[in-house]
């Protein structure tokens, strides 16, 4: 399956994951689809904010909301990939409410997809589906069965997710739609969020607008990080080369402890600035975040183009270029 023979519906075409998509198809046009359908429950907004991309020729930004069926697209459509999540948004929701989004949305797609006789469904979970790892425990490889614990409200997004896949391997069984899913761990570029509750972009802010870096908690977890060109290159192989029910890892295995990340931070883009941590409030679950990808790099044949420290760089740059052009708009 070539992708400039398809069509291809994304879900979440506006979030962090859905931006780096249509960054690399607009720049790598030899891997675009002919035609694009991205939904997005606030595309005017969109295309306010990123006019360049929201009028692409190959693009078609529509309204709709996963959780709402009639919002929803009837085209037809040869491939599907559904990365709307609010993972960004989502402590803003209650355990429930990001449960329901997750699974109803799913169900909502898989739906769609058998029925517009789609062919490949790229369904993006979350490394979440592990549970909480400590420091001593093996990374992850796709067959580990270690699960968050049910009775915690508070593992809503990491159980969600792992009844998506479920779905998908129902739809995959029941309906012969080649579901693969891809387990996403941490990302930084030039999308993601600096004030919300990513450290990394926390720490990138504080670097360039704050008098010093901090660090809420202790600094003790331990994390990666895969550029989002790089994840866009894992995704797009993994929808035409990835088997069909399997499950693989999307992230980065060059692990850093959070205080030495702000650390590396600080070091790249504001040497003079202080690091202060904070060692009160957090509790500091989930301790290591990091994926054992091997499965993934065998099947692929690729591995990351962009280190840390040239991620950093890359997102605090392309900050600048957006902080530079509002003021200059204001003049």
């Amino acid at each position: 399956m070539q992708l400039p023979d398809c069509s291809l519906l994304l879900t979440g075409g506006t979030g962090f994951i859905g931006r780096a998509l249509l960054r690399h198809w607009e720049t790598n046009p030899a891997d675009r689809p002919y035609r694009v359908v991205a939904i997005s429950r606030n595309p005017d907004a969109f295309a306010r904010s990123f006019p360049v991309l929201a009028a692409a020729p190959w693009l078609d930004l529509r309204h709709g909301d996963v959780t709402v069926m009639n919002s929803l697209p009837r085209d037809s459509f040869d491939t599907v990939i559904h990365a709307a999540a609010d993972s960004t948004m989502g402590p803003q929701l209650s355990p429930l409410q990001r449960y329901t989004q997750i699974v109803d949305g799913t169900r909502h797609l898989l739906d769609l997809a058998v029925a517009a006789r789609a062919r490949r469904f790229l369904l993006l979970s979350s490394g979440a589906v592990y549970g909480s790892r400590s420091a001593g425990q093996p990374d992850p490889e796709e067959n580990d069965c270690n699960a968050p614990d049910p009775l915690n409200p508070e593992n809503a997004y990491g159980i969600a997710k792992r009844t998506a896949e479920h779905l998908g391997a129902l739809a995959h069984r029941e309906h012969g739609l080649e579901v693969v899913i891809a387990r996403c761990f941490a990302f930084v570029g030039q999308d993601l969020p600096l004030d919300v509750h990513f450290a990394i972009g926390n720490f990138i802010r504080d670097a360039l607008w704050r008098n010093s870096i901090t660090v809420n908690g202790g600094g003790t977890p331990v994390r990666s990080y895969m550029d989002q060109r790089d994840l866009s290159r894992w995704l797009l192989a993994l929808l035409c080369k990835g088997e069909a029910g399997q499950a693989y890892n999307v992230g980065s295995e060059d692990s850093i402890t959070v205080v030495d990340l702000a650390q590396l931070v600080r070091d790249t883009l504001a040497p003079h600035k202080p690091v202060l941590i904070s060692a009160e409030k957090r509790s500091e679950q989930r301790s290591r975040y990091v994926p054992s990808t091997l499965k993934t790099r065998s099947l692929l044949g690729i591995d990351l183009l962009y280190s840390l420290q040239e991620s950093i760089i890359e997102t605090a740059r392309r900050q600048k270029e957006i902080v530079n052009k509002v003021a200059n708009s204001l003049n």
